[in-house]
């Protein structure tokens, strides 16, 4: 998918507030002034205040991925709130109104750029639903989509793909599959799946729960996920010693976990993600835990949602609102408690990247950097552009695999760039992203999560064991 610019771009409004007289914005409201249903409907449609609250400065653009690579107002923050603003005076949902929305990662970049605190994340989320429901997507678009969403939440269905997978990198096909290119042609979606994934090993086997280690400090559920819990098991693993070294008793559970609902939410699926949410609450609600821990940025920023997504539902809502005062993301709850367990020497140097779903729409940047900081002997680098997202964003890389390989092909630029040999981040799709891109620029660096790299400080692991992506049993 390419966009192609357009010259004499305006902006919707002037810094003093009042819309141009000429543009792609009246170009593309025009084009869309015909005969039809309302774009929206009652059902939790783009709340017109929170609209109001955008003055259209333009801080939002050059964080906006998609306004970067393409400078296409209408694939920029505040030109979607104009194309909201014109669905709730009556436009019609077209085609094309639908496709900025669906171009959006949902990175929430712009919520940190804006100075007039607009709540671009629960405007684009209630508009996603809208569009989900009321707008027909082509054939194509719409079977691919049914095909991502009967697998990825699907914990066993994920887990089913293992086999096949591992045999298949060990095979050597792929480096083959890659160097031809012909599967980027034919297929692009099947080749941006290809290249994504990760190396597979044989998992490592979580227990129900794990003591803490000394004097019990907190009791702690953990979510193990669905791409976290099938591709990067490793992960989970680490997160949980880590845990049980801070005096965590860590209830774990993983036969009994489903989906945690954030795909769905991120897409517009609410009423598949309130059953996804709902089912995860009556996992742990009974089961006494002071937080709940999430170690995938896309998935806590859902959680920690749960009490508007549920907020209608008279059985759950007071219940997900509790459960969502509990949600902490993994370094959260590590830098609350403060440190102790010993951390031993790492001497290496570590890019660190921020999770979009974690530094814009949690707002934890802080946490993680003070806790690698910590660790002796290693060396934190910060990334050039730090707030401009990798291209993954969920399942945007699979709908979108043009722009999200220009995406991380820039990230990937900026990371090497550091000279790092260590790349951390905490959220699996940025794992795989990123990973792809480093190796079509043809560059190396180690990844790891945040918590293989405190668990290897914590339990003494060579640094080696980090850098050649070998984890523990």
């Amino acid at each position: 998918m390419s966009v192609p610019q357009q010259p004499g771009r305006s902006p919707i409004t002037s810094p003093g507030g009042t819309r141009p007289a000429s543009g792609p914005v009246d170009a593309l409201a025009a084009a869309a002034r015909t005969p039809g249903e309302a774009a929206f409907d009652a059902h939790h449609p783009p709340a017109a205040e929170l609209i109001a609250d955008c003055v259209h400065c333009g801080f939002c653009l050059p964080t906006c991925p998609t306004y970067v690579l393409w400078g296409e107002e209408m694939d920029s923050p505040r030109g979607r709130i104009y194309l909201m603003k014109e669905g709730l005076e009556g436009e019609p949902l077209t085609d094309s109104m639908a496709t900025h929305f669906d171009r959006c990662l949902g990175c929430m970049s712009c919520v940190t750029a804006c100075p007039s605190g607009v709540r671009y994340d629960r405007l684009i989320g209630d508009t996603r639903q809208q569009v989900e429901r009321r707008h027909t997507r082509g054939r194509r678009d719409r079977a691919l989509r049914a095909a991502i969403f009967a697998l990825f939440p699907y914990r066993k269905r994920l887990r089913l793909l293992r086999g096949p997978l591992r045999a298949y990198q060990a095979s050597g096909l792929g480096r083959l599959v890659r160097r031809t290119g012909l599967l980027a042609r034919l297929a692009p979606t099947l080749a941006a799946l290809e290249s994504l994934a990760p190396p597979l090993r044989r998992p490592p086997r979580l227990p129900t729960r794990l003591p803490a280690v000394g004097t019990r400090r907190a009791v702690v559920g953990m979510l193990t996920g669905c791409v976290q819990g099938a591709f990067f098991p490793e992960v989970n693993a680490a997160t949980a010693r880590v845990l049980a070294a801070e005096g965590c008793d860590v209830l774990i559970l993983p036969d009994r976990q489903g989906c945690c609902g954030a795909l769905s939410v991120h897409n517009g699926r609410d009423e598949e993600a309130r059953r996804f949410a709902r089912r995860l609450l009556d996992t742990f609600a009974a089961a006494g835990v002071d937080f709940f821990v999430v170690n995938a940025a896309g998935c806590g920023s859902t959680l920690k949602e749960y009490g508007d997504l549920l907020g209608d539902d008279p059985r759950y809502a007071t219940l997900a609102a509790d459960f969502a005062a509990r949600v902490r993301d993994l370094s959260e709850i590590l830098d609350e408690l403060g440190p102790v367990a010993p951390r031993h020497p790492l001497p290496v140097t570590v890019a660190y990247h921020d999770a979009c779903h974690l530094g814009h729409a949690q707002g934890v940047r802080t946490q993680p950097r003070r806790l690698l900081r910590d660790i002796p002997g290693l060396e934190l680098r910060e990334i050039a552009d730090p707030e401009l997202c990798c291209g993954s964003a969920g399942i945007w890389n699979v709908l979108h695999p043009g722009p999200a390989a220009e995406l991380g092909d820039r990230k990937a630029r900026t990371v090497l760039a550091t000279g790092a040999r260590l790349l951390v981040t905490a959220n699996p799709g940025c794992l795989m992203q990123v990973a792809a891109s480093v190796t079509r620029a043809g560059g190396h660096i180690a990844l790891a999560h945040t918590a293989q790299v405190l668990d290897a400080s914590i339990h003494r692991r060579d640094v080696e064991e980090l850098l050649q992506g070998r984890a523990p049993s």
